[in-house]
C-alpha cells in the first residue's frame, strides 16, 4: 500500500477509535460516579519498521512516519459533583478512593456508592441487572440488621455503625491510573492490588451520590474537531484512490 494512503487509513482508524470513546462519555453523562475515558494517541512505525524487517532510526526507506494509533484509553479521575439524595444507602466520597464490590469470585472497583439492602441485610449494589455486594476493609460483606437492631450510621471515615457492631467500609486506590481497567457498567479491575485508602483520609458523605464528571459541552466539542478529521482523512483517502487511479489509466494508455 503506498505510504500516503497507508497513513490515511491509520489516522481514520485512529480517530473512529476516539469517536467511539467520546460517544460513550456522552452516553454516561447521567451514570452515577462515572468517569471520564481519553483515547491515547500514540506514534506507529511504518509496517515493515513495526514486524522488525527495519530498524527505526536507520536511516532507510522505510524508516518513515506510520501515521498514529490508538493503543489504548485512559480514566480520568477527575471527581464528579456531589448530588444529595437523602438516602441513609446512598454513599459519596470526597476525594480519593473506590468502593471495593464483589461478585462471585471477582472483587471491582466502584465510585458509584448507589447501594441498597437486600431482605438479608447485605449492603448490595446492581449493575447491569448484576447484583454485587459491598466489601469492608476485611473482605468481608456488610451485614446490617435494621429490623432487630434499630438504626445504624456511617462517618465520615467510612465506620458503618449499629448496636455497638463496627464494620469499616473498604475505601481503596489504584496505584496509579494506568492500573485502571474497565469492566463495563461503570466499574474498574485493577492490574495490581489496590491498596487501602487509610481511615484518617477517607471522606464519605451519606445521603450523597457522586455524579458523572463528564462535562457534555467539552465532550460535544472534542466529537466536533474529531468528526472533522477523520472526515479530512478519509477525503485524503479518496483523494489519493484518485491520483492513482488517473496515474494507472495514463500508464495503460501508454503501454
Amino acid at each position: 500500500m503506498p505510504l500516503g494512503l497507508y497513513i490515511s487509513a491509520e489516522g481514520a482508524h485512529a480517530q473512529n477509535r476516539r469517536m467511539e470513546v467520546i460517544a460513550n462519555n456522552l452516553a454516561n453523562v447521567d451514570t452515577t460516579g462515572f468517569k471520564r475515558q481519553l483515547a491515547v494517541f500514540q506514534a506507529r512505525y511504518t509496517e515493515s519498521v513495526a514486524r522488525g524487517y527495519e530498524l527505526p532510526g536507520g536511516g532507510g526507506p522505510d524508516d518513515l512516519p506510520g501515521g498514529v494509533i490508538v493503543p489504548m484509553t485512559k480514566t480520568e479521575l477527575i471527581p464528579g459533583p456531589l448530588k444529595e439524595t437523602g438516602s441513609p444507602t446512598d454513599f459519596a466520597i470526597r476525594g480519593d478512593g473506590f468502593f471495593l464490590v464483589q461478585k462471585g469470585d471477582e472483587t471491582y472497583l466502584t465510585r458509584s456508592g448507589s447501594f441498597g439492602l437486600t431482605e438479608q441485610g447485605e449492603l448490595v449494589t446492581e449493575f447491569g441487572g448484576e447484583r454485587y455486594y459491598v466489601l469492608s476493609d476485611t473482605g468481608q460483606k456488610i451485614l446490617l440488621n435494621p429490623r432487630d437492631l434499630g438504626p445504624w450510621e456511617v462517618s465520615p471515615q467510612g465506620v458503618v455503625r449499629q448496636a455497638g457492631l463496627v464494620q469499616n467500609l473498604a475505601v481503596v486506590r489504584p496505584r496509579s491510573a494506568g492500573d485502571l481497567v474497565p469492566a463495563g457498567e461503570n466499574l474498574f479491575r485493577v492490574h495490581e492490588e489496590a491498596e487501602p485508602v487509610p481511615l484518617p483520609e477517607r471522606r464519605i458523605a451519606q445521603g450523597y451520590l457522586e455524579m458523572s464528571a463528564v462535562q457534555p459541552t467539552n465532550e460535544m466539542v472534542a466529537l466536533l474537531e474529531t468528526s472533522r478529521l477523520l472526515e479530512a482523512n478519509i477525503n485524503m483517502l479518496q483523494t489519493q484512490d484518485q491520483m492513482l487511479a488517473g496515474l494507472f489509466n495514463r500508464v495503460l494508455r501508454t503501454a
